[in-house]
């Protein structure tokens, strides 16, 4: 176990220990429950858990599935932020990995629908819940540990680790999926080898637990239990503590949802863009955002170290306003990259669509008319549309009318006109254009995320600081970042514009921009969460 001086202050081997336990748990916590999304991103949990007639909506409720998770973590926050400031750090999060290790398992041992039927996609709601109360405890557990030993003027770049270690978490789900992929037969990959890296899971949860059982308590939490100042009732003096309501406000709607939309923008949105929406082939798309993710990693630490000097708030506010000038035009770089063909021939020969009202709703098994039908069917082909009110239904491309709406005849219409309707793998200049966006995708998310757990463990004070951090960080990143992929995907869908679901992000974003810059107190750190009652 790590020992501590007679002083009290961690030594620099316990520090290395803190910073590389707590980080390895975190990305081995997040890589669990961020395996779900990218099996979903391919289609495979949707065509297993949640099969249907249509595929938008497969999609749909596989990105729903996903969210269910996100939406159960502020629940988590409340239970395990309870815990944490009332019993300790340290045990908590042992507690959290635990659970997290056991639900992302299961989720490899669920049969199909096609084997036991409704009971299927039930027990993997049921897990992703679990999911989602574990990580609602970890991330707070995690980040105040490494912010309670960092020294003065260095809890922005300790901690920034464990920012880094949410992205890893993303990056390592990519790399045991294709290493599983790569193992194996197509065949067998889409049989049962993709139950593999949810099995994976349990050597994760093993190392984990070795590593964080060496820990000791936080220094900090033992100072308070010594003098008896835990909080009797964290959660409810989360509400009462004096200007804490302020803080739960900035910290929700101001930090947790504009940092959270970003980054979820820059990876599963974009890896779902790529494999479905300009429709690159499925390894070559989780390689480039895998490649492009791990080039990025270095963001966070740096954005994190330069808020120990500059502040936290400025890096925050810069990369709030970046994203609302850069996130439409970094996606046009990458559609036109990933799909040239498919991107020209849009701009060349657009797809107009004319009816009577042309209603189009994806969770429908049919459409209610012709125009409707249409719509469905360019919708899953990924082609990109514009509507226009009309007395009878007809379809044009390039200014030129299709004779027969049929799919079939559609279907050929846009080959005629350039729609290359199979799979792509972009060439190399390509693909490096791409990894190039990518990274400027990540330094957005960096320049935001960074400095965050350094900046929510000095908002609030240390008897209710597990609680007071994890409640509005999950609610914002549970709720507005988790619901992001099926948001989007949905205003996609219903609009027939391959960027239009980028909107959500946006409107999230200027949101937290106002909050930010009218409400989070500009205060260069001056000492480290540590030395803080």
């Amino acid at each position: 176990m790590a020992a501590e001086h007679q002083t009290g202050e961690p030594s620099r081997k316990d520090i290395q220990l803190v910073i590389t336990a707590s980080s390895l748990g975190t990305i081995f916590e997040w890589y669990d429950f961020f395996i779900y999304g990218t099996l979903a991103a391919s289609g495979i949990i949707g065509r297993t858990f949640f099969p249907a007639d249509n595929e938008t909506v497969q999609t749909l409720l596989a990105w729903a599935g996903f969210a269910v998770g996100f939406g159960f973590r502020p629940l988590g926050a409340v239970l395990f932020g309870f815990l944490g400031d009332k019993l300790g750090r340290k045990y908590t999060f042992l507690v959290t990995i635990t659970l997290m290790g056991i639900a992302t398992a299961g989720v490899g041992l669920v049969p199909s629908t096609a084997s036991i039927g409704l009971a299927a996609p039930a027990i993997i709601i049921f897990l992703r819940i679990l999911q989602g109360l574990a990580l609602g405890g970890e991330y707070g557990g995690a980040a105040i540990y490494v912010a309670e030993h960092a020294p003065a003027g260095r809890s922005g770049y300790y901690t920034s680790f464990i920012q880094a270690s949410v992205a890893g978490g993303f990056i390592l789900s990519i790399a045991v999926v294709l290493a599983t992929k790569s193992a194996v037969t197509p065949a067998a990959w889409d049989a049962w080898a993709w139950r593999t890296p949810f099995l994976f899971s349990l050597l994760l949860l093993a190392v984990s637990l070795w590593m964080r059982l060496k820990l000791a308590e936080s220094p900090i939490f033992k100072q308070m239990k010594a003098a008896g100042e835990t909080a009797a009732n964290p959660f409810v003096e989360s509400f009462t503590y004096p200007g804490n309501l302020r803080r739960l406000f900035v910290a929700l709607f101001g930090i947790a949802a504009g940092l959270t939309v970003i980054w979820y923008t820059a990876m599963f949105t974009v890896l779902s863009f790529l494999q479905a929406t300009m429709r690159v082939e499925e390894t070559t798309a989780q390689l480039i955002v895998g490649a492009g993710a791990a080039a990025g990693l270095f963001w966070f630490i740096l954005f994190g170290w330069l808020s120990d000097r500059v502040g936290r708030k400025l890096p925050i506010v810069i990369g709030y306003a970046l994203t609302l000038i850069m996130l439409f035009p970094i996606f046009w770089v990458i559609g036109s990259a990933a799909n040239p063909a498919l991107a020209e021939a849009a701009r060349r020969a657009p797809v107009i669509v004319s009816g009577p009202a042309c209603h189009y709703s994806p969770f429908a098994k049919e459409q209610a008319d012709e125009c409707g039908r249409v719509l469905d069917h360019l919708s899953k082909k990924g082609v990109a549309y514009k509507t226009v009110e009309a007395p009878v239904t007809v379809v044009t491309i390039g200014g030129v009318t299709v004779a027969d709406d049929t799919p079939e005849l559609l279907d050929a219409a846009l080959t005629a006109n350039g729609y290359f309707l199979g799979k792509v793998i972009p060439s190399p200049g390509n693909i490096a254009i791409i990894l190039g966006a990518i990274i400027v995708l990540s330094a957005l998310a960096g320049v935001t995320y960074g400095p965050v757990a350094a900046l929510l463990a000095e908002m609030f004070p240390a008897r209710i600081r597990y609680s007071s951090m994890s409640i509005p960080y999950h609610i914002g990143t549970g709720y507005f970042g988790g619901f992001l992929p099926f948001i989007s995907q949905y205003i996609v869908a219903r609009t027939g514009n391959p960027y239009g679901g980028l909107w959500y992000t946006l409107a999230v974003v200027a949101m937290a921009l106002v909050v930010t810059l009218l409400w989070l107190k500009d205060e260069r750190p001056k000492a480290s969460p540590a030395g803080q009652l």
